[in-house]
């Protein structure tokens, strides 16, 4: 039994045989790389800008992959121990540094995405988590909290209770000081490397926890594209996504990626209900 999430029962025999024989999420990942022409959403953003509102492309990306996964719900699910399960929630988590700079530490951030959450809702609450830690108004808390007392003590001691803890996660009763604020423990996991002007990578996911994918953005660039056989610049970003194949099939996640296009070529959708039904016209 899981308290943040319920376990899916009736899988087909494929899909259970599947979990069998690759029984760990690291040897199920699955990389898609896709452009994704961003140029309607990019309009849309400096619209936003002009009306000085504190909105940017992260806050936006955000906002669509939530209503993702409200439209595509098979994608907020995890296997652990060879079952199945579906978050209770959509909680999409990422590393935010606490000054720019090398040397500056990183902190887990989770933002939980309700049902009626829109680019704003969204936006304040990616911020306000966002500043509270840079402007250090609250005290490191959960797993940021843990972590650091854990990762100072000596091998002899920090390796077994790193491994105690890897078997209550296994066994689903990691204590809740640990879950909370550790982005292992989210719907996905994102990076948004265009802020460093990078461009978008693999990131492998991992064993530990319960997040079933990682997402990378990179940095949106002018390209040439042929549209309906003449040549046009569009704003264009990269996307590299790993996912634990067990949680779907193929078919679905194609789906999903077109369902994403379609919000980034619709984004006046970002500002209805996160849990809003889409229908691709």
């Amino acid at each position: 039994m899981r308290k943040y999430a319920k376990r899916i029962n009736n899988l087909s025999g494929l899909s259970q045989i599947l979990i069998d024989l690759k029984p760990r999420r690291c040897d199920s990942d699955v990389y898609i790389n896709q452009k994704m022409d961003v140029t309607e959403l990019c309009k849309y953003m400096e619209n936003k800008k002009k009306k000085n509102e504190d909105i940017t492309i992260f806050h936006a990306f955000m906002t669509a992959i939530g209503k993702l996964y409200y439209n595509k719900p098979y994608l907020n699910r995890f296997i652990a121990n060879r079952h199945i399960y579906e978050h209770n929630d959509i909680v999409i988590s990422f590393v935010a540094k606490v000054a720019f700079n090398e040397e500056a530490e990183e902190m887990m951030i989770l933002v939980k995405i309700d049902e009626n959450d829109n680019i704003d809702t969204i936006s304040k609450k990616i911020l306000d988590k966002v500043n509270a830690i840079r402007n250090k108004k609250e005290d490191k808390k959960g797993a940021n909290n843990v972590i650091d007392i854990i990762g100072k003590l000596p091998n002899i001691i920090r390796i077994p209770i790193v491994g105690l803890f890897k078997w209550f996660d296994k066994i689903g009763f990691l204590p809740s000081s640990f879950i909370e604020d550790n982005l292992y423990y989210s719907s996905l996991i994102v990076s948004n490397l265009g802020s460093i002007h990078c461009g978008a990578i693999y990131h492998n996911i991992t064993n530990f926890g319960n997040a079933s994918g990682l997402a990378t953005m990179g940095e949106i660039r002018e390209e040439e594209v042929l549209i309906n056989g003449k040549k046009e610049k569009r704003k264009i970003c990269e996307f590299g996504i790993n996912l634990d194949e067990r949680i779907a099939d193929g078919y679905y996640f194609v789906k999903s990626v077109q369902l994403l296009q379609y919000i980034f070529d619709h984004p006046k959708l970002l500002e209805e209900d996160a849990n809003k039904k889409i229908e691709i016209k």
